[in-house]
């Protein structure tokens, strides 16, 4: 069984040491434009020092703001790190909808924008990727490379992060939406998926409608024997439940 966060751990903690959130321009040759992504460092950040990189993703309705809007990662990350539960990383929450109007306006589920979100895959891994690795001392090798993401979000973790097993080694999904590939889609060897993956997390809500998504996925995984973390919690399709599953997920990473 797997323990819900504890009370108060995405609470405010005076005197403590904190990291630090800054929004950064990159130049995107998949878009043609330049994108923004916010870009999380951790207390006692040193350019001397190599860390591994989260890269957390929002939902369809969201952008690189989502997460520090609604989410308090850098709380929640502050406090891991106070109470000496969490490795040091950094955490980049980017636009996942790569397109020249990122916005996240007008009709959400409009093709072009359904597609920008697949669109994504080639913008990170091409553009955002060396983008971090050329300004900031981010480890260079899959293991040290993690993906996660809420709803549409977790959707892109699930199908980009196991199509390129040769980028990451650490998967979540939270509430992964209906943009997810089919289980034997994201997974047509599982040898080799067992062999690359340090850590596949999959979880949602017990009241959340999208649930069986998940449920798919996680069947798959075990009736193929692919070690991975299933994890049915209380709660909807909320905020309550991505945060949780972040504190969950992140004390898991880079050990």
């Amino acid at each position: 069984m797997i323990a819900s966060a504890s009370a108060g751990f995405d609470q405010y903690r005076d005197n403590i040491t904190r990291g630090v959130v800054e929004t950064i321009e990159y130049d995107s040759k998949t878009v043609g434009n330049v994108r923004k992504a916010m870009v999380y460092t951790p207390p006692g950040f040193s350019s001397e020092l190599t860390y591994p990189v989260l890269y957390l993703l929002h939902g369809i309705g969201g952008d690189e703001k989502e997460w520090h809007t609604y989410g308090s990662p850098a709380i929640i990350l502050d406090n891991l790190y106070t109470d000496h539960l969490i490795q040091p990383m950094i955490v980049v929450c980017p636009n996942g909808r790569a397109m020249s109007n990122d916005l996240a306006e007008g009709d959400l589920f409009d093709p072009e924008k359904i597609r920008a979100f697949e669109q994504f895959e080639s913008d990170l891994i091409q553009d955002l990727i060396p983008y971090m690795e050329s300004r900031y001392p981010v480890a260079q090798t899959r293991d040290k490379r993690a993906i996660a993401g809420l709803s549409m979000g977790g959707g892109q973790s699930l199908n980009i992060g196991l199509r390129n097993l040769d980028h990451f080694a650490w998967i979540g999904a939270f509430s992964a939406a209906p943009n997810t590939k089919a289980p034997e889609v994201l997974v047509p060897d599982p040898a080799t998926a067992t062999s690359l993956l340090s850590l596949l997390w999959v979880s949602c809500g017990d009241q959340d409608n999208l649930i069986q998504i998940s449920v798919d996925v996680h069947e798959y995984m075990k009736q193929h024997g692919v070690p991975h973390i299933w994890y049915e919690e209380s709660g909807g399709h909320d905020w309550p439940v991505w945060k949780n599953d972040l504190y969950l997920f992140s004390q898991r990473l880079f050990r």
